[in-house]
């Protein structure tokens, strides 16, 4: 059972999403609202967004009816919400690991993907805070929004309806965890190009060689050679 529902006004649609799921069959159930007063990023970052302007939305969808790791499924979200956002845009989406969305070398997209026990069972509760209709970002230099980025004006209702259908319907066919793996490196936002890193407060140049199945990005640094890291231990200046 697929169903979307919408709130004028909510904290968090990672947390309201548990009130909807109230049936033994509740799967691919979508929440969106275009005011989230307290949305949460990656790692307890906040999540600011223009009421009216732009989307929060959250899929809820039952863990046991997937084989991935929670790594590649991670992987296959970002993968899908890139393609959504490239054919809208007809623009080329790169995904800056581990899952944000950058369109024009401008953050668009941020995604927060958490696992919680409802009602007995497990669920990836996937959550997304889009950019859509948003024009200033004075204090966030590297936001930017669909608007910004294409010029172009959206629907706010079909935007939600379409991601909805498309990120519901790609979720019910998983290609292989190769594949996921691959596609995710494809598109990879700075892989093979020399890029600064900042770890524990120094920078040096390196190069993104690829993301592994571990959830680990593989650096090849100046001065350190080609190591892993997880999200957190480095971060990328763009």
């Amino acid at each position: 059972m697929t169903q979307l529902f919408h709130l004028q006004e909510c904290s968090s649609t990672n947390d309201e999403i548990s009130k909807f799921l109230l049936y033994e069959n509740s799967d691919f159930i979508g929440l969106s609202t275009y005011n989230q007063t307290k949305g949460r990023g990656q790692y307890g970052n906040t999540w600011a967004a223009a009421a009216g302007k732009n989307v929060a939305y959250t899929l809820a969808v039952k863990a046991q009816s997937f084989v991935l790791s929670d790594f590649i499924f991670n992987y296959y979200t970002a993968v899908v919400i890139r393609d959504f956002l490239a054919n809208l845009t007809d623009h080329d989406v790169k995904i800056k690991w581990p899952n944000d969305m950058i369109l024009k070398n401008k953050k668009i997209v941020g995604i927060l993907i958490e696992k919680k026990k409802i009602n007995q069972h497990n669920y990836f509760i996937i959550g997304a805070g889009f950019n859509v209709m948003q024009d200033k970002f004075e204090e966030i230099s590297h936001a930017g929004s669909l608007l910004t980025t294409t010029g172009k004006v959206f629907d706010m209702d079909d935007f939600v309806l379409n991601l909805h259908e498309f990120l519901s319907e790609k979720l019910k066919n998983i290609p292989s965890e190769q594949d996921i793996i691959d596609q995710f490196n494809l598109n990879l936002f700075r892989k093979d190009e020399i890029s600064v890193f900042e770890i524990e407060k120094e920078r040096q140049n390196g190069i993104i060689r690829n993301a592994d199945e571990k959830g680990e990005l593989w650096i090849e640094l100046e001065k350190d050679g080609l190591k892993p890291f997880y999200h957190k231990e480095i971060k990328l200046l763009y």
